[in-house]
């Protein structure tokens, strides 16, 4: 099996030659070049992480831990050595700490049933903010609804920014769990999670973050962020879909029962009792996404190539671009002016509905988001029934935002603006 490794490194000067690296971007939309901009969706995915998928199955396919023949060790450690980079990617103590998953809404939906649910009584609290993503309302809603606990959503102010003070004085003897995006993905407000957590463990309270959209815009470090739980997906950064994260730390996921039941989970069984197997793999029930491990270990590799403070300054510099230009769009409304935010774009157009306008730009060949964003209570808390979002990743330009107002130039046209 070819070493991932052979692969050319991304210039982490050049954003010309990163945008090479990802082959659909040559692709053409209705006859124009593609502009990608519905990367808080999912990121495209540069060669490496192609290759690495492709040659998985090509050269070293075969199914992990079970095997004594050469290929099955060969997926092992290359399965294992993906743990092991992710575990270095975001700053974990050891690689055990860190269970594969679907993506990020598995891994929290396996935190509310394996860890909240033995835990909570009627009247415990756990603790929400009104910017998340619906895959970090309902899990804690029907876990809510089978332990009697309470759900509790920390207001944002008009800006989308978290109300702190609000937050504090939520926080309380019976707060069980404080569960909270890192980057909004409908707002892109970066919320203040030193001070989540800190105020959170002040008072015995362990934090999950939902780091779906902040893993491939800003520099994730779980240690000294000293979050309890973090979840994210490999498709939000450059990976797959189908591969996920759930890093934990070692004490909790040592004292939190196994979600699913089936092979590899483990040590022994009998009909009177089973023995589990050993973190993480009591958490992974079944044959795993093995080439998918494989393929987000490379997708890691490619950033950590450019650099994430790279990247975040990058993207920095084209988001402060695009909000100065859309904000000068006569009737064009920004929602989502944290002064902390990153990476996305949501706006409404009076008198023009979202989808439409989300129509005219893909004939443009520019592809953005219209709709709620899996974030129907931000859009209820901003009075709008959807808006357009156009979210960045390491490959836009500014040439890139000249063409998504050019298509609302064309939008304008359209409906006599």
């Amino acid at each position: 099996m070819k070493p991932i490794e052979s692969m050319p490194a991304p210039d982490p000067r050049n954003v010309a030659h990163w945008r090479a690296d990802f082959p659909i971007l040559g692709e053409r939309v209705h006859g124009r070049p593609l502009v990608y901009l519905d990367n808080g969706a999912t990121t495209q995915k540069p060669a490496s992480v192609i290759y690495a998928e492709n040659a998985f199955y090509r050269h070293g396919n075969a199914n992990v831990h079970r095997g004594v023949h050469l290929l099955s060790l060969r997926a092992t450690d290359a399965y294992e050595a993906a743990r092991a980079k992710i575990a270095r990617f975001i700053h974990a103590r050891r690689p055990e700490e860190i269970v594969f998953v679907r993506g990020t809404t598995e891994a929290i939906n396996l935190v509310a049933q394996s860890y909240a649910r033995p835990r909570l009584a009627p009247g415990d609290e756990i603790l929400i903010s009104a910017m998340e993503h619906h895959s970090n309302i309902v899990p804690w809603q029907l876990v809510c609804e089978q332990t009697g606990a309470v759900l509790k959503v920390v207001p944002i102010d008009d800006t989308g920014a978290l109300d702190v003070v609000a937050y504090e004085g939520l926080l309380s003897e019976r707060t069980r769990l404080v569960a909270m995006t890192h980057l909004a993905n409908a707002l892109g407000s970066i919320n203040p999670v030193e001070h989540i957590i800190a105020s959170a463990h002040a008072k015995s309270v362990p934090v999950l973050l939902d780091g779906a959209q902040a893993i491939s815009h800003l520099p994730v470090d779980v240690l000294t962020l000293d979050c309890d739980f973090y979840a994210f997906s490999g498709h939000k950064v450059y990976g797959p879909t189908g591969i996920g994260v759930l890093y934990a730390k070692a004490a909790l996921l040592e004292a939190m029962p196994p979600w699913q039941g089936g092979g590899d989970m483990i040590r022994s069984v009998t009909f009177e009792k089973t023995e589990y197997n050993a973190i993480p793999w009591k958490f992974e029930a079944g044959t795993p996404n093995i080439a998918g491990a494989i393929a987000l270990g490379a997708a890691l590799d490619y950033v950590d190539a450019i650099g994430m403070e790279v990247i975040a300054a990058h993207e920095a510099g084209v988001l402060a671009y695009a909000s100065g230009a859309l904000q000068a769009i006569p009737g064009l409304r920004l929602i989502g002016t944290a002064a902390d935010k990153a990476s996305i774009l949501s706006f409404v157009l009076d008198g023009v509905h979202a989808h439409d306008v989300g129509t005219i730009l893909d004939r443009h060949g520019v592809a953005v988001r219209a709709g709620h964003h899996c974030a129907m209570p931000v859009m209820q808390r901003f009075g709008v029934p959807a808006t357009v979002r156009a979210s960045l990743g390491l490959y836009n330009t500014r040439e890139d935002i000249d063409a998504l107002l050019e298509g609302l130039a064309q939008v304008g046209e359209v409906f006599g603006r």
